[in-house]
């Protein structure tokens, strides 16, 4: 039993890290802030994580329109 406990804690700690890694690596870009698997990713973080990146990505790309989970209620401005 304590086996599959430590299979278990082990695969959530390397999914942790991946998916931060890949959150943190879109949020940090300067390429482009419409990338489809960071916006994802974004989107359904916690308010104040998906806040925090939305604020990285707007200090970014200010002059253009947010990506889903960046937006406010009319789609095109930064919330």
């Amino acid at each position: 039993m304590a086996k599959i406990v430590t299979i278990v804690i082990v695969v959530l700690i390397a999914a942790t890290a991946v998916f931060g890694f890949r959150w943190y690596s879109y949020v940090s870009n300067t390429d482009s802030p419409y990338d489809e698997v960071g916006i994802e990713i974004n989107s359904r973080l916690p308010a104040r994580l998906n806040q925090w990146g939305c604020d990285k990505l707007h200090a970014t790309f200010g002059n253009v329109v947010p990506p889903y989970g960046c937006a406010a209620g009319d789609g095109t401005t930064w919330r």
